[in-house]
């Protein structure tokens, strides 16, 4: 398990968890980012990564996607 932020970019991955406080995931949750899904980086850009998660193109920051392990 590792954090999705050190994935490769256009590899898929399966969401094992997520971590952080109930309000990140509560966040993250309703972004898409739920345990079982399947996520590929796009990007990264500036601090954010660009992300395909539930067949939406997703910007998260790289504080968010340490919290994500793939």
């Amino acid at each position: 398990m590792m954090p999705l932020l050190l994935a490769e970019p256009g590899e898929k991955n399966l969401i094992r968890h997520i971590g952080g406080t109930p309000e990140i995931k509560r966040h993250l949750k309703d972004l898409g980012f739920v345990v079982g899904a399947s996520v590929t980086i796009i990007s990264r850009m500036g601090g954010n990564v660009i992300v395909n998660v539930k067949e939406s193109r997703l910007a998260i920051d790289e504080k968010m996607a340490q919290k994500i392990m793939v």
